[in-house]
């Protein structure tokens, strides 16, 4: 009861929050108007994320298989694979490839389940300097909350928010500055972090079991920043992104964008281990241009656990998209604030019990309406009402 009530009173200041309603009310419409526009001019996405998902499921269950696949086809595109069960091992293999030398200047990528395992917060307190670069996330990380959306993480700050927040970071921003010259500025800022960071870290869009590759979607750039100019990448990403080709892993990475309402996504950047040539003798040497070394972190988190329970084993075809949360009544008026520490919405609540635990996810799962609407525009159909239906069940009043 006392999470119920802590839950009630966190979306009652919600919605008495001005700057968070201006902020949902102006991106809301945005995003939906994109998304169906998208999938008006490209209607083949939605047979796309139809194939997604059979092979999705093919993937589930026989995940154990593909992990292996991955870790080996990582190996031998010369890159390092690790296996993390939970957030300490995850840390632990991070602190080792990292190191202890002097404090290092680390760009990120935005990122849940970075998010999930706390990595940036982690590597400030052992005096790393980080930051992050996709505009949203490095909002976020100034006002110390935590992501809003899958998608668009800072959805819920308006204009006049941001020009405050990059004020505290020593941005010359000012009001009356219209959004255009404020991404310049955040441009101008971050353009030496890329430059002269250590290390760079990313998630991962998706998997490619065989091929060992991770594909990645960008409209900013600042992926390919972050991933291609410091001397090391890792890449962190939960077991669920594997798919079994590089074609299906293109395929999903497609229609992730799509049901985003960014199509056709300004980047996509397919990467497998270190950056290298072959331009002597067509002998093939690592570490040129790009990354010396690369590094992929498979994640568990929950996941293989989640696989095996009848209801939320199918929130595992989550493609991150974010659709079901833009077109969520009760997320349209609290955002990711209805949530777990990470993941709000009607995915996130599911997420929260696969991620975090399920006494939790029980008790924010009393606030949802169940209307179906997240269900409908899903592109893998994931039925989170009957999830949510049973969530509810398992609460303990």
């Amino acid at each position: 009861m006392d999470i119920l009530g802590e839950t009630a009173k966190e979306l009652y200041r919600a919605l008495d929050n001005k700057e968070i309603q201006t902020g949902l009310k102006r991106s809301i419409s945005n995003l939906s108007i994109s998304v169906d526009r998208v999938l008006n001019v490209w209607p083949y996405l939605e047979e796309l994320a139809s194939k997604v998902r059979e092979i999705k499921e093919e993937t589930l269950n026989n995940l154990d298989y593909y992990i292996d696949l991955t870790m080996r086809n990582v190996k031998r595109s010369h890159g390092h694979p690790y296996f993390a069960r939970n957030r300490e091992e995850a840390l632990k293999i991070l602190d080792e490839i990292i190191g202890d030398d002097s404090p290092l200047l680390i760009v990120k990528a935005k990122s849940m389940v970075t998010e999930e395992v706390g990595i940036r917060e982690h590597l400030i307190s052992l005096g790393h300097s980080v930051y992050e670069t996709d505009l949203g996330e490095l909002l976020i990380q100034i006002s110390r909350d935590k992501p809003m959306h899958a998608i668009a993480p800072a959805i819920h700050i308006p204009k006049e928010g941001a020009i405050e927040l990059l004020r505290r970071l020593g941005l010359n921003v000012r009001e009356g500055m219209n959004i255009e010259e404020i991404v310049m500025e955040v441009r101008s800022f971050l353009r030496r972090k890329f430059v002269d960071a250590d290390i760079g870290i990313s998630g991962a869009n998706v998997v490619a079991a065989d091929t060992g590759s991770i594909i990645l979607i960008s409209n900013e750039g600042n992926i390919r920043n972050t991933t291609s100019l410091p001397p090391v990448h890792i890449a962190v990403t939960g077991v669920e992104k594997i798919m079994p080709t590089l074609s299906d892993a293109f395929m999903q990475a497609l229609v992730q964008a799509g049901y985003a309402g960014l199509y056709p996504p300004t980047y996509l950047s397919i990467i497998a281990g270190p950056s290298s040539t072959a331009d002597i003798e067509y002998h093939r040497v690592y570490g040129v241009h790009g990354p010396k070394e690369f590094h992929m972190i498979l994640y568990d988190g929950g996941r293989l656990s989640a696989i095996k329970d009848p209801f939320l084993s199918e929130q595992l075809l989550c493609i991150r998209c974010g659709r079901c949360q833009a077109e969520c009544p009760v997320w349209g008026l609290t955002g990711n604030i209805w949530g777990g520490n990470v993941y709000g919405g009607p995915m996130g609540i599911v997420w929260t019990a696969i991620v975090e635990n399920i006494s939790l996810a029980s008790a924010l799962s009393l606030f949802c309406l169940v209307c179906g609407r997240c269900m409908e525009v899903c592109p893998m159909k994931i039925d989170m009402p009957h999830i949510i239906r049973n969530l509810k069940s398992r609460l303990n009043l």
